[in-house]
């Protein structure tokens, strides 16, 4: 299949990422792909998961541990600039959701394949020509680290690719699913974090000026910094659409701010359906990857209703609580689908003689 499934990548490559980069920055206007060649070593995929519980009857849901390393020859250029750079490797790894909705009565049995990863994968991309890029315009205060994230966000959840399979299938629906729930995250305080910060070469050891960078899916929220404080304090609130479970997680990091590199203070990783099925949890979380720290989280599972009829009963809730009154909690979530437009104005493009 690698040489159909490559086709696909050098069509999704010139019919959707080429126009993405190209509207993202008015001096990448002219960005387009040269030459596209995926190489000959397929990806491979390590493990497989199949849902059999919570999960509607009309549709299968795999998740695969995929791994590629591969050696390919990516070309690009931005004309406007005369700037050319290129990929000579790939490495991916991760986990990507496949989803067959909807199962059908009729061959081919399935009507749609959507692909996406439940979070961001493990990407390294080895650049040819990346300072030329760099210096373009607009874009020096880019880095090959900044450009990883981007890359990797547009694969992650809600961003998806659907296929179709068969004709009559709604594939505005698949690729824009309603979100499953609202996931409201209050990050309140942590305590006996670790001191980072040191003086006198090492010898005496301070504090740290810990903050919190908080993931679903590519949603992602920073705290403030409390500067000099091993128990700090924040009582901030987020809230993070949830499209996918089981399967989606809330991923945390800590961190201590430096001038240089921040240094690692702890993680966390809480399954939502945990926190769907509780509806509420206010706990202490002890932090992974380090010898001590614990973080305080209060989780609130929130379902969406396809009526108004208990939005007087919530916004009264927001408003009695003193400590949410001002932090600009939603009540209602609006979803709008762009379908299509029509009698736009042609526009003329002057060519110097």
């Amino acid at each position: 299949m690698w040489p159909f499934i490559c086709q696909f990548i050098e069509k999704l490559f010139r019919e959707t990422i080429e126009p993405a980069v190209r509207g993202a920055n008015n001096h990448l206007s002219t960005f387009s792909f040269t030459k596209i060649d995926i190489g000959h070593q397929p990806l491979r995929i390590n493990g497989v998961k199949v849902y059999t519980e919570n999960v509607d009857k009309r549709q299968i849901i795999l998740d695969l541990q995929i791994s590629f390393v591969g050696n390919c020859e990516i070309d690009l250029e931005i004309k406007r600039y005369f700037c050319r750079a290129g990929v000579k490797s790939i490495q991916i790894h991760g986990t990507m959701r496949v989803i067959l909705e909807p199962l059908i009565g009729d061959m081919p049995l399935v009507g749609a394949l959507s692909l996406f990863f439940l979070r961001k994968p493990l990407l390294e991309i080895n650049w040819t020509g990346l300072t030329n890029l760099l210096d373009v315009p607009g874009l020096n205060g880019l880095s090959d680290t900044i450009i990883l994230d981007i890359i990797s966000n547009y694969l992650v959840l809600p961003n998806r690719i659907t296929v179709p399979l068969v004709s009559e299938v709604q594939i505005a629906q698949l690729r824009f699913p309603i979100p499953k729930g609202v996931l409201r995250i209050h990050f309140i305080e942590a305590q006996d974090l670790e001191g980072k910060d040191t003086y006198l070469k090492g010898i005496v050891k301070g504090k740290s000026d810990p903050y919190g960078i908080i993931r679903v899916g590519n949603q992602i929220f920073q705290s403030k910094v409390i500067k000099e404080n091993l128990n700090p304090k924040w009582n901030e609130v987020y809230e993070a659409l949830v499209y996918e479970h089981p399967g989606q997680e809330l991923e945390i990091e800590l961190f201590d701010e430096d001038p240089d590199k921040d240094d690692f203070l702890g993680s966390l990783m809480i399954d939502l359906i945990e926190v769907e099925k509780e509806r509420l949890l206010d706990e202490w979380f002890t932090l992974d990857e380090v010898s001590k720290g614990k973080l305080h989280l209060k989780l609130e599972w929130l379902t969406l209703m396809p009526t108004a009829e208990n939005l007087d009963k919530v916004l009264t809730s927001i408003r009695a609580d003193k400590d949410q009154a001002n932090d600009g909690l939603s009540s209602a979530l609006l979803i709008l689908y762009l379908d299509s437009a029509r009698n736009l104005p042609v526009s003329y493009i002057l060519l110097g003689a």
